[in-house]
């Protein structure tokens, strides 16, 4: 086998490239993840990675995108160009993704199948960290190993709450890029504009009501014992997450 270079070492997830593609370990929802891939794939969508097997040790191989990506993939959202590309491929994954039905006996990482009518297959994890980015033009989505089905709006809230952000001024300063306190109000506002939805009416709610769904999810995946849950939950990430939302609600006054 051609060299590996290692791209994640968690102890829960080792990631590595092998040439032009990427080697992940596999969970029991892969199977439709995989699926979902293969529509888009099918479909033209140019922003996903292809599913190209597994490998002798057990791995997904999926094709590599190259560019910038995890904590690079921050400075990408901060000027008004970014933001605004970031939130048009996110309106262009949810259309492509439209006519997509999970085949029979495979669900997503909840447990659920579907979609249902209303719904579409949300990314489910959709942050600046997964996306990447080649200078200032969005060229690929990453890790959809928390896709599951959702209205559209579930994305929506949980793109909007880091690109937003919702965030206090000493935190976006000093680790999300910002040049200066962000103009939360209008951020929202440009987002929503340029994903397509006609008002901002709501939207602080839906976030808020995403962070709290986002407490309960890794709590339900820590008690199934998937990783990282486990470790988040034992590290006191369910602390940090509800002060999120404390911080959300006392503040939702930058955002209306």
């Amino acid at each position: 086998m051609a060299d590996e270079y290692v791209l994640r070492d968690d102890d829960h997830r080792r990631v590595v490239r092998v040439g032009d593609t990427v080697r992940r370990p596999v969970h029991p929802w892969t199977p439709a993840v995989h699926a979902l891939l293969r529509y888009l794939e099918e479909a033209g969508f140019p922003y996903s990675p292809r599913v190209r097997g597994m490998d002798d040790e057990g791995r997904e191989i999926l094709t590599y995108l190259d560019g910038a990506s995890g904590p690079a993939g921050w400075a990408g959202v901060v000027d008004d160009r970014g933001l605004i590309a970031f939130a048009r491929l996110l309106r262009a994954y949810h259309d492509a993704v439209v006519g997509f039905r999970l085949p029979e006996g495979l669900s997503w990482c909840t447990g659920e199948n579907g979609p249902s009518d209303g719904e579409v297959i949300c990314h489910g994890d959709f942050g600046p960290w997964n996306v990447v980015w080649r200078g200032a033009d969005p060229v690929g989505i990453l890790d959809w190993d928390y896709a599951r089905p959702a209205e559209r709006l579930h994305d929506i809230a949980y793109a909007l709450e880091y690109v937003a952000p919702f965030r206090d001024d000493v935190e976006c300063l000093r680790w999300l890029s910002y040049p200066q306190p962000p103009d939360r109000r209008g951020r929202m506002e440009l987002f929503a504009a340029a994903y397509g939805l006609t008002s901002t009416g709501g939207l602080v709610e839906a976030v808020i009501d995403v962070q709290e769904r986002t407490i309960e999810q890794v709590r339900q995946l820590a008690e199934r014992g998937n990783q990282p849950q486990v470790h988040w939950v034992a590290a006191g990430h369910l602390d940090d997450l509800t002060r999120r939302v404390v911080w959300s609600r006392a503040h939702r006054h930058l955002f209306v």
